[in-house]
This record gives C-alpha cells, sequence and structure tokens, in this order.
C-alpha cells in the first residue's frame, strides 16, 4: 500500500529541514482542544464522586478473574498489575522531575512502545472494563497506580496508603529528554569522564531502571550493583529504599521468556499494524500467551509463593549458591544449586508441575555487593522491618511525583509527613487583610532595597517551581534556607541583605498586629510592590494582584540533598548561565519556561520585561535593551526590533553579542542568545514584533503583570 501522507501542522516538516531550531511545542503541549470532555468540571471535583471503596472491590474481583485472550500466571493478575505501576512511576528522576506516574503518560508513545514495557498494553486492556465503568471519576493514571496497589494487598501485604490526583495527558510528552540513542537498548548516555549522562536515571534506551541481566546484558553481580545505586539515587532513592523496593516487586510473579523474542516476537505498539489496534509484540510461538509467553527474555519466578506477600525471597536468596545459565530466549539468569522440594515454585499454568526458582543478575547484586548485602541482611532477619520499608518506599516511588501532600485525594492518604513530600506547616494564624497589606507595602518602599533587588528576590523564590513534580515554588521561603540561600544564581549576599529588611518589616508588623506574614508572603509582596512602582515609572497605575496564603518551612523540613536538583544550570529570566555549560542559553530558557507551565506570550513578556527592570544576574548588562532601566516598558522588544542596530558575537561560542548602530558605529547594547532568539527564532520574533507594536504598550504592561502573577502562584494547589 502506497504511504499516505497525513497533513502536518508543520513542526515535523520544519524540524526536518531545521533540526535545531527551538521547538516550541514543548509551551503548548496538551491543549484544551485535545480533551473531548465539554465539561468544566476539574478531576479534583470527579474524584470527589468516586465510590473509592466500590472501585477497590471491583478491582480485587479483577485480580483472579483470568480471561482467555491474557490468561492470568498463577490465576491472580496481581504481579502483572505491579509491574505496570512500577513501570508507570519508575520513570522519575529527581535531576528535573520529570518522568513519573503522574500523567498516565505510559499510554503513549515512547514508553507504551519501550521494550521493558513489553506486554504491559495487556495489563492496561485488562484494566479497561474497570476505567470504562468509573469513566471521568478516575484518571488512567490514578487507576494503574491504584491497581497495582491494591494488588499488593490481595496478596496479603499491607500497603502504606493511597493518594489520587494524577490528571491524565492526552498526547505523548515532548519535553522529556530520554536519551540520545537511536535504537532500542542502546547505550550512548555513559562516558568515563561523567558517567550516566543528566539527567537520565536509566542506564539504557528503553528501561526504566538497569539491565536485569547485568550492565548491557554482562552478568556481572557487583557491576550490576552500581548500575543499581546510581539509577535509584537519580530517582531520589536510598539504598535501604532501593533494596525494599526490588526484593519486595521481586517477591511476586515470575518473568517471562518462552523463546527468543527476535524470531517469535513482532513490533511495538506504535510500530504495529493497524488491525492489532494498539497492541503490540505480537507473539507467534506456540500459544503466544501464558506459558508461551515472551516478555523480558528471562524466564521464571523468584519464589514458591509468587502471589504471596511473605520473606520468601530474602530467604531462597541468601539460602542457595546461584549458577549461571540462559533462559529459553536466551537471557543470563541464575538458578540455584540443588534446591530442595519445598523451595521449588509452582508452573504458572500447570497444575501440580513444579519448577526452578530464578534470579537476575541484578538480584545477586543484593546479596554480593557488601553494603546492599548489609541491608539485605537485615531485612532477611527481620521481616516486619522488610515489610515497614517496602510499604513506605512503594509509597514513595508511587507519590514522590505528586508534590505536597496536600494534592493528595481520596480516604486512604495517610496522616504522615515526610521529607520527601517537602511538608510545610498549616497556617494556625490569621492571614493580613488589604488594609494591612498596604501598611506593608509602604515599609517595603521606606527600605534602602531598590525594585531590581526586591523583583530579583521574589523571582529566586518562586521560580523554583517544578511543574514535572510540583517542587520548589515561593510556599515555605526556602529561599532562605540551604541549599536554596547559597545558590549562585541567587546572589547570596544581595539576598541576605534582602531576607533582613523583610525580616525585619514581618517581625516588626507580626509584634503589633493580632494577624502575622509569613516570610514567603512578605517576599513575593516585596516583589509586588516594587513591580507596581516600576509600572508607575512607566507611565501607568495598575495594582499587582496578592493574595496571603503562604507559610514559612524549617530548615528540618528541607531535604537538603534532593532540593540542590533544583539548582539552575541558567535561568534566562535572568541572564544567567553557569560557567562551563555547554547548553545553549535558548534551550534552558525553554525548558525552565515549560517547567513554570508558561505560554509562548508569557515567556516572551517575562524576559522582555524583566530585561528592562534589570533583574539580572549580578547587574550584568547584557539584554538591558533600555536607557529607563528599572521602568516596565516594552523598550526591549522596540530596540530588538531597530533596524539600526546590528548584532556581532562577541567570543567563539556565539553566547555573548554587541549591538552597534549602523548609522554611527556607536556600541548600543550587549545582548545574550537568550536575548536574541526573540529576534531570531521565526515565532518568537512575532511575539517581539507585537510587543514592540505602538499599539501594545499597555497591554505588554497587563500582560507582564499576569504572567508575574501567575508565577509567583505557582505552587498555590488550593486552586486546583
Amino acid at each position: 500500500m502506497k504511504a499516505y501522507k497525513h497533513t502536518l501542522l508543520g513542526e515535523n516538516e520544519v524540524a526536518k529541514w531545521w533540526p535545531n531550531q527551538l521547538n516550541l511545542k514543548i509551551l503548548t503541549q496538551n491543549p484544551p482542544a485535545l480533551k473531548p470532555t465539554h465539561s468544566d468540571e476539574s478531576y479534583k471535583e470527579a474524584f470527589t464522586k468516586l465510590d473509592f471503596t466500590q472501585l477497590k472491590k471491583d478491582l480485587e474481583q479483577l485480580m483472579t478473574h483470568s480471561v482467555a485472550w491474557w490468561p492470568a500466571d498463577y490465576g491472580h493478575y496481581g504481579p502483572f498489575f505491579i509491574r505496570m505501576a512500577w513501570h508507570s512511576a519508575g520513570t522519575y528522576r529527581i535531576m528535573d522531575g520529570r518522568g513519573g506516574a503522574s500523567t498516565g503518560n505510559q499510554r503513549f508513545a515512547p514508553l507504551n512502545s519501550w521494550p521493558d514495557n513489553v506486554n504491559l498494553d495487556k495489563a492496561r486492556r485488562l484494566l479497561w472494563p474497570v476505567k470504562k465503568k468509573y469513566g471521568n471519576k478516575i484518571s488512567w493514571a490514578d487507576l494503574m497506580i491504584l491497581a497495582g496497589t491494591v494488588a499488593m494487598e490481595s496478596m496479603g501485604f499491607k500497603t502504606y496508603g493511597f493518594g489520587g490526583g494524577r490528571e491524565d495527558i492526552w498526547e505523548g510528552e515532548e519535553d522529556i529528554y530520554w536519551g540520545n540513542e537511536n535504537e532500542w537498548l542502546q547505550d550512548k548516555r555513559h562516558t568515563k569522564e561523567n558517567g550516566l549522562d543528566n539527567p537520565l536515571a536509566a542506564v539504557q534506551m528503553g528501561l526504566i531502571y538497569v539491565n536485569p541481566e547485568g550492565p548491557n546484558g554482562e552478568p556481572n553481580a557487583l557491576a550490576a550493583a552500581q548500575d543499581i545505586r546510581e539509577s535509584f539515587r537519580r530517582m531520589g532513592m536510598s539504598d535501604a529504599e532501593t533494596i525494599a523496593l526490588i526484593a519486595g516487586g521481586h517477591t511476586f510473579g515470575k518473568s517471562h521468556g518462552a523463546a527468543n523474542p527476535e524470531k517469535y516476537v513482532g513490533p511495538e505498539p506504535e510500530a504495529a499494524p493497524l488491525e492489532e489496534q494498539g497492541f503490540g509484540w505480537k507473539n507467534s510461538y506456540g500459544k503466544a500467551k501464558g506459558a508461551d509467553t515472551i516478555s523480558s527474555g528471562l524466564e521464571g519466578a523468584w519464589t514458591p509463593t509468587p502471589t504471596k506477600w511473605d520473606n520468601s525471597y530474602l530467604e531462597i536468596l541468601f539460602k542457595y549458591e546461584w549458577n549461571l545459565q540462559k533462559s529459553p530466549a536466551g537471557a543470563w539468569q541464575w538458578v540455584p544449586i540443588n534446591p530442595q522440594e519445598k523451595d521449588l515454585t509452582p508452573d504458572a499454568h500447570i497444575a501440580g508441575k513444579k519448577e526452578s526458582t530464578i534470579m537476575f543478575t541484578t538480584d545477586l547484586a543484593l546479596r554480593l555487593d557488601p553494603e546492599f548485602e548489609k541491608i539485605s541482611r537485615s531485612f532477611l532477619e527481620d521481616p516486619k522491618l522488610f515489610a515497614q520499608s517496602f510499604a513506605k518506599a512503594w509509597f514513595k516511588l508511587t507519590h514522590r511525583d505528586m508534590g505536597p501532600k496536600s494534592r493528595y485525594l481520596g480516604p486512604e492518604v495517610p496522616q504522615d509527613d515526610f521529607l520527601w513530600q517537602d511538608p510545610i506547616p498549616n497556617i494556625d494564624y490569621t492571614l493580613v487583610n488589604d488594609e494591612e497589606v498596604q501598611e506593608l507595602k509602604t515599609k517595603i518602599l521606606n527600605t534602602s532595597l531598590s525594585i531590581s533587588q526586591l523583583l530579583y528576590t521574589a523571582w529566586s523564590s518562586a521560580s523554583t517551581f517544578r511543574n514535572s513534580d510540583k517542587r520548589g515554588g515561593a510556599n515555605g521561603a526556602r529561599v532562605a534556607l540551604s541549599p536554596q540561600n547559597g545558590w549562585e544564581v541567587n546572589e547570596p549576599q544581595q539576598l541576605q541583605k534582602v531576607l533582613q529588611a523583610l525580616t525585619a518589616i514581618q517581625e516588626e508588623f507580626n509584634a503589633r498586629h493580632e494577624s502575622s506574614i509569613s516570610l514567603a508572603d512578605i517576599i513575593i509582596l516585596a516583589g509586588n510592590t516594587a513591580l507596581e512602582e516600576a509600572v508607575k515609572k512607566g507611565g501607568y497605575e495598575k495594582t499587582v494582584p496578592f493574595t496571603p496564603w503562604r507559610n514559612d518551612a524549617t530548615q528540618e523540613q528541607t531535604d537538603v540533598h534532593s532540593f540542590s536538583y533544583l539548582e539552575p544550570t541558567g535561568d534566562a529570566f535572568r541572564n544567567y548561565l553557569q560557567t562551563g555549560c555547554e547548553v545553549p542559553a535558548e534551550q534552558l530558557l525553554l525548558d525552565k519556561a515549560q517547567q513554570l507551565t508558561l505560554s509562548v506570550p508569557e515567556m516572551t513578556v517575562l524576559v522582555g520585561g524583566m530585561r528592562v527592570l534589570g533583574v539580572n544576574y549580578n547587574a550584568n548588562p547584557y539584554g538591558v535593551l533600555t536607557d529607563n532601566i528599572g521602568a516596565l516598558s516594552n523598550d526591549f522588544f522596540v530596540n530588538l526590533t531597530d533596524m539600526d542596530i546590528e548584532w556581532r558575537p562577541l567570543n567563539e561560542e556565539s553566547s555573548l553579542f554587541e549591538g552597534k548602530s549602523h548609522s554611527n558605529g556607536e556600541m548600543k547594547y550587549k545582548a545574550t542568545r537568550a536575548d536574541l532568539i526573540f529576534g531570531s527564532n521565526s515565532q518568537l520574533r512575532a511575539q517581539t514584533e507585537f510587543y514592540a507594536q505602538d499599539d501594545t504598550k499597555e497591554q505588554f504592561i497587563d500582560d507582564f503583570i499576569a504572567a508575574w502573577h501567575k508565577v509567583m502562584d505557582l505552587d498555590r494547589f488550593d486552586r486546583i
């Protein structure tokens, strides 16, 4: 059949000719037009109407209702759903907060076709009758995690709880970097100098974590331990949590490798023919299912009780010595030497048949790595500790990318606060009213702090927000705490000066009033106050919206290590780039804008406005395309579109530029790549020209205020 070339919106065709062009589409992902519902009801509102108890009962019944088109191993789908949930959550990485289970992205490319997700298309189809019944009251993202959790409970494990609130996307994500390889299971992400490429956590393309056979398929348990430690730490897991997750997960179910996948398994879902209807990996071996299933290529169960929670995984692991052999599919795995009858595992589909258990190379790493062995043995000797550790680690794995606990929904949200949730105390005081806000504004303006200093500090506080995992933001005032108060981009000396002045105002005000204001709130209020003054200097009178709602976290409530990953390599909004950074500034700008949920116009006005306000790192002159610094105006766009200015690079990397007048050769302005991209990129130039127009001066002011307010309030989850 002749290939039909569908109509394109332009991106693919343009990228074919100019592959290095900035991909602004990541700022317009999952637009409202993709969502088929006409209701204005939020997912949070829909979830409150869910009969959660009945949903769990339906899931429990599903576990043991084996169907002919994909029969359950041991008559129980529990292990299959655990794998689905695990692989949904396990793509999370702490460095950029992307991946994870919070969007239901396992349904879309590329994840739906990763080799590590082989046959999980069947798991989701098994869940379809439940999703169909409950409709919009439960998202796919929530349902996949809940199914895995209920699966454990149905096999005798006491989980730590469940929080809903994951809202589905409607197309695959384009903002996530999964690696630069162009073949499945390829590894171009490791270098001798730098190790695993940032921000990746998986060791090969198309894997969730590590290769179960060992690094790049080599059955070396100690080398596998290094991969495990690196990957799981990049997910924010300690060694103890890592071992609890591996040992706990492998207590259930089996792996599948009945025959050679290269000979018998067809293409993944995204490459499968139409008649497969979204299924992939069509198997032509034997009955193509049940005992003839081909998934990872490894074949066998870890324990003699694969549908029951117990300590047998660790008992078997330490009880026997292990021989290396190949599975029927040709994958490296390990079998126990002279196993006892009672330690054999039942066949998953033939009643009365017994088989030897197996271990992966990555399983043996838990015993052979000296540090892993200590923890594994402690779990072996204390089953209660093991169960508690696994319950907490599973809860963390499946909820880490959801942000603070205030976003969790449902009746099974645990009361405990965990450090990884970035806890902030509840407000137990009276908030300031409008009259008191005005009083505070006056006191802020009476300090010696400049407009740019106040704006810079407010931006430093709020712009840490990452929409990927809902971390950071102004709430908590963690800009005053370690590690953020020491970040280079936050200019620690200036930050300390501003915080001292604002803290003095805060403490004096709180001592004299029945109401109180937090440091988190006064930082944002100070920025807003400065912005109103800048607007006034630009010839307009505008009010910047402010609502007090934030509280202050303590140092003890702040995970210094995990927060260190929020430190920006570059912040183009402040024209900052770390020394030695090789990523182009415009790419970092786009990444930051996407994390801040900005649209293309919002990104544009914020850059242009912050430049003329002088909100640059170290007060550098780059991009300050105005002669009236501190007054909010559209001068950045007017001067960027001035045909009298010719721009030339100042260095070999073309990262810094100067603009000289064609008329007299006079040097007018300096700029960075993050500035000139707004005149170079055709889509951004369209935005620039719009805001440079004579009839959009006031609209620019209004749009800047709206975008600023949005960033200041990004972590206000009570509005969701």
